[in-house]
């Protein structure tokens, strides 16, 4: 057994340039989905319902991408093809979103949208784990931080710079400002170009060549739970029971309808065990439920760092523009100037907090060697809850740009030492199907968050979209609180 070749900084540079196209398309889509939703008619309160697509094609596609790419072999390697396939689905959906002349084609759209980044971004987190060394690891995976914090700076802030130069940032209603149109038409030719790049300047490693080096298996400490047969029935009956359960108790309480979804979620686990249960175990199907059961302790702990991490994200997504909007500039109405004016500041806001994450990927591999990666997190965690909760206390709009600081180490944080510690947990053969599974850790948050704050905030939180960003911020606090369940021993710190 032999270990894996150091890289080169250009090396590393090459593989992961991919993100930055990446990136670029997600940015996009994070910072003006909900206005060009809002812009198409949907009321604030219906905004978290219409985000549920993306985080639903992402617990589809990803662990399915993850399982295929594992066992995909061509003369463009093991990863490259579906960077590709991805890419060129991700460019279309970018030059559709803008153009949806109704709110179900822009909702549909999203749809679609997602999941081909997900197609692409699936694999690029099992193609550092390939390539790298677990010496190496942080820092492909800091350097996938860095390209996502560039990516991003730049799609925030396009509409506001193109507002700066004489674009129209308003438009007749019902009709996407032209500055939120061309910056996706841009956006869809950085994407597909990075990508060609990091597939013509990058190689892989065959599957015999991955079985030959010494982190081909995880260490002993990180052995995946042992095989327990097919799911139980009492298991699936549990399941579904309790999704029945909470549907019925919705509906008696007359709750809001998108808490239905947290009913789904139970039920839809306890009908995939079911089916898993009547396939063959080389199903695919059966495999991935089969390594979902079987995760390694190092992966069921991080789930629960990744769960509270991604509930604060995603409510920070939804609810920022409306936030400080109406907060900070004084409008709720997205036809007014002032609502527009808010929403580019939110795009700035998001630039910086892109860029801050790209300085902190450059700090984040020194915090390591120091602190190591569990306190690495912990402390970035609690920066960007420190970031969220600022921005209640804050009255001048310029200054949310210091609340952006904590947030950009946080998202850095979170985009990179995750990975490098799940990496070293699972076997090469599995790379690719278990980070899919891990991110059902990212999507199951957004899904509560989507289905949950809606109605959290009519009933709890006073329908103040600021106070959303507040239980954000607490949300990350928790998160940085489960790092230290976390194993600690020498191969994962």
């Amino acid at each position: 057994m032999k270990s894996k070749p150091q890289l080169s900084f250009w090396q590393i540079w090459n593989m992961c340039f991919g993100f930055l196209g990446i990136q670029f398309g997600f940015a996009l889509q994070n910072a003006n989905a909900s206005r060009i939703f809002e812009t198409l008619g949907a009321s604030m309160e219906a905004v978290p319902g219409l985000w549920i697509a993306a985080p639903l094609t992402g617990l589809l596609v990803q662990p399915v991408i993850g399982y295929l790419s594992d066992r995909t072999w061509t003369r463009w390697g093991r990863r490259r093809p579906f960077f590709m396939i991805g890419a060129v689905l991700t460019t279309l959906a970018l030059l559709v979103m803008p153009n949806s002349p109704t709110l179900w084609i822009a909702a549909g759209t999203l749809w679609v949208l997602d999941a081909s980044i997900n197609v692409s971004m699936e694999p690029f987190r099992a193609f550092v784990g390939d390539q790298l060394s677990p010496r190496q690891r942080p820092s492909g995976y800091a350097m996938q931080s860095f390209f996502i914090g560039v990516g991003a700076i730049v799609a925030s802030f396009l509409p506001y710079l193109l507002a700066h130069f004489g674009v129209a940032n308003t438009a007749a209603p019902g009709q996407v400002p032209d500055t939120v149109r061309y910056a996706f038409y841009f956006g869809a030719a950085v994407l597909l170009a990075a990508i060609i790049w990091t597939v013509v300047s990058t190689r892989e490693y065959s599957p015999a060549e991955l079985a030959g080096f010494d982190d081909a298996e995880p260490s002993p400490l990180h052995a995946a739970a042992p095989v327990i047969g097919p799911p139980r029935a009492s298991h699936i009956l549990g399941w579904l029971g309790l999704g029945v359960l909470l549907a019925a108790l919705i509906a008696w309480r007359q709750g809001d309808r998108m808490l239905y979804v947290l009913a789904g979620l139970c039920a839809a686990y306890g009908l995939l065990l079911g089916v898993a249960r009547m396939l063959p175990g080389t199903h695919m199907l059966a495999t991935i439920v089969g390594d979902l059961r079987t995760m390694p302790t190092t992966m069921r702990r991080l789930a629960w760092v990744q769960f509270f991490s991604w509930f604060a994200l995603f409510a920070m997504w939804i609810y920022t523009t409306a936030a400080v909007a109406g907060t900070h500039f004084g409008s709720t109405d997205p036809q007014s100037a002032a609502y527009n004016e808010g929403a580019n500041w939110v795009g700035v806001l998001f630039g910086a907090y892109n860029g801050f994450a790209a300085l902190a990927a450059l700090v984040i591999p020194l915090m390591v060697r120091v602190m190591g990666l569990r306190w690495s997190h912990l402390v970035n965690l609690w920066l960007g809850g420190l970031g969220l909760v600022s921005l209640m206390f804050i009255s001048d709009p310029a200054w949310l740009l210091l609340s952006m600081v904590g947030v950009g180490f946080a998202w850095a944080s979170i985009l990179s030492l995750p990975y490098a510690l799940l990496s070293d947990s699972v076997p090469s053969t599995k790379m690719g199907v278990y980070m899919g599974i891990f991110n059902f850790f990212i999507v199951i948050p957004q899904l509560v968050a989507a289905s949950a704050l809606g109605f959290a905030l009519r009933s709890w939180l006073g329908g103040v979209p600021m106070h959303v960003l507040v239980l954000g911020g607490c949300s990350l606090f928790v998160a940085g609180l489960c790092v230290l369940r976390v194993p600690s021993q020498p191969e994962v710190v």
